[in-house]
């Protein structure tokens, strides 16, 4: 248990990151408000794959166990993808479980949410506040406005609203290239009876694994859902001829025919084709993500963690991964007991020294995978190219030390004089 603070926190962002965030801070005796745009915490619902980096920070927050309690899980049971080709016969080209043996969770979102907001008080949890402006006070606190008129003050702001942030507008100002781009990919999502498919003929066993099947410049994914009764079906498109361009106005996902979606893999092999052909109707969602990646997530005491600081594409299914990451620093950062509201803005230089460089390191792996899924069937980059490519592709995400990482950022926050505290005082 923290030492009290002596500071007032406000966590903008209702979702899997601020909310893990706040419980954590409270089961460390932290308190901190939570103000959500939304009506309800897990409006937007989606099933993520958490690899074992994000299990390991779970744990360290204090929370895995309430999550797996909640999702009916006793152990990371969720294999990774097997990559096979889109074309032809459908050949197997990389098991990745194969080559380590090692296992992922399986988590749907409002699962994730129902499982930690027992823990909050519910007067600190507030929804329908959308922060549209947070202004620096010669105090050094911040005023937050939002779009209901009302304001508030705030010691510390932790923006954990995801993607289309709007707390980074604080970050960027420092760094105006730095912005939300539309990646030209696009993701067509949707749900299908896995009984249906295997009627149809559907021969690859998608109701025992997830699998990616590569193509050019376009692939999809599927995997089980609801024990196995459903397939959760993911098809994409990208466009590689153009640079990534500004965020698109307007709504992010649209409902299309699917017209679409056939035209665009009819090329492929039967199993695809069998896939596509029922899908009744999809949602089609235009991929965007923080391009360039940010040289910082900290202005003053405001501080970026999740999709907020580093939204990226879904191709390694790391970026919630790399959230919960962010949240565990910047919690062990806070609670450490010498944390108080003088020395703020050394603890997060502190978590800005650390961070950046691993998250921007997945977004930017991230995008790469994706060229690589949407690269097979070029001249020259059949199966041996894939495999080699693909070989390891999750080491420096899953494997990375998170431990380690933690302990060098407490050890450089108590070696420096400025912050105040001496190691024997713990």
């Amino acid at each position: 248990m923290s030492s009290p603070k002596d500071f007032r926190i406000a966590i903008i962002g209702g979702g899997m990151c601020g909310i893990a965030c706040a419980v954590s801070l409270s089961l460390r005796g932290i308190h901190a408000d939570v103000y959500e745009a939304a009506s309800e915490f897990g409006q937007v619902g989606a099933g993520v794959g958490l690899g074992l980096n994000a299990i390991k920070a779970l744990d360290g927050l204090g929370i895995l166990e309430p999550v797996m309690e909640k999702a009916d899980s006793k152990k990371p049971t969720l294999r990774s993808f097997v990559f096979v080709s889109g074309y032809g016969q459908h050949q197997v080209i990389y098991d990745y479980v194969k080559h380590s043996g090692q296992f992922g969770l399986g988590v749907y979102r409002p699962t994730f949410l129902d499982a930690l907001l027992p823990f909050l008080n519910p007067d600190r949890l507030h929804l329908n506040k959308k922060c549209t402006h947070v202004e620096p006070l010669g105090s050094g606190a911040y005023r937050l406005s939002f779009e209901d008129d009302t304001t508030l003050e705030a010691d510390l702001v932790i923006g954990a609203d995801g993607i289309r942030s709007s707390i980074r507008s604080c970050i960027t100002a420092k760094d105006s290239s730095s912005s939300l781009v539309f990646s030209n990919t696009v993701a067509y999502r949707s749900l299908i009876p896995v009984d249906t498919l295997l009627k149809a003929g559907l021969k690859t066993k998608v109701d025992v694994m997830p699998v990616c099947w590569m193509g050019t410049n376009k692939h999809l994914i599927t995997f089980p859902m609801q024990g196995t009764r459903m397939l959760n079906v993911v098809l994409f498109s990208s466009d590689y001829s153009k640079p990534m361009r500004s965020e698109l106005k307007g709504a992010w996902v649209e409902t299309v025919p699917k017209s679409e979606i056939l035209a665009q893999y009819e090329d492929m092999g039967n199993d695809v084709k069998t896939i596509v052909n029922h899908v009744n109707s999809a949602g089609k969602w235009y991929i965007h993500q923080v391009n360039p990646p940010l040289s910082s997530y900290v202005s003053g005491r405001v501080v970026l963690v999740g999709d907020s600081a580093h939204g990226m594409q879904p191709h390694l299914g790391a970026g919630v991964g790399q959230g919960f990451e962010d949240v565990y620093v910047l919690c062990r950062l806070l609670s450490h007991p010498g944390t108080r509201l003088s020395n703020l803005g050394i603890v997060l230089g502190i978590y800005d020294q650390v961070r950046p460089r691993r998250s921007n390191m997945v977004l930017e792996a991230s995008a790469r995978a994706g060229r690589i899924y949407d690269g097979f069937g070029k001249p020259s980059q059949g199966p041996e190219w894939a495999a080699s490519m693909l070989t390891g592709i999750w080491e420096p995400i899953w494997h990375h030390d998170l431990k380690a990482e933690v302990d060098a950022a407490l050890e450089k926050l108590e070696d420096n004089p400025a912050f105040g505290f001496a190691k024997s005082r713990l």
